[in-house]
């Protein structure tokens, strides 16, 4: 059976910040890919109070496998109180993208 590929979303104070996680994920093989978007404004509710935000938005190509890991790994590196985890389904797209994907986050993985 073929291992579902999943994009997880993340936010991000600081580059910086954005820029560790990314790497960490990436080198302890818990996501292939990891994209860093600046500009996002996030506008919430946080300690009864409205609270807005500048942040970055971290968007991690995985796997469902690596799903726990990645989160694990997220909360004990993430600043936050409560880090953002969504994870989305990849119901498709280019299948060689995809097997990169997985290849990224196997045991063996090299990347390409």
């Amino acid at each position: 059976m073929t291992e579902q590929v999943i994009v997880a979303l993340s936010t991000c104070p600081d580059e910086a910040t954005a820029k560790r996680l990314a790497e960490v994920l990436v080198s302890e093989r818990l996501a292939t890919c990891v994209n860093r978007v600046g500009g996002v404004a996030s506008t919430y509710f946080w300690d009864g109070r409205l609270q807005d935000d500048a942040e970055i938005l971290l968007i991690i190509k995985t796997t469902a496998a690596r799903l726990a890991g990645l989160e694990a790994r997220l909360q004990a590196l993430h600043p936050y109180e409560l880090p953002e985890l969504v994870v989305l389904p990849v119901l498709g797209g280019n299948e060689r993208y995809l097997q990169w994907v997985r290849t990224g986050v196997g045991e063996n993985s090299e990347g390409e």
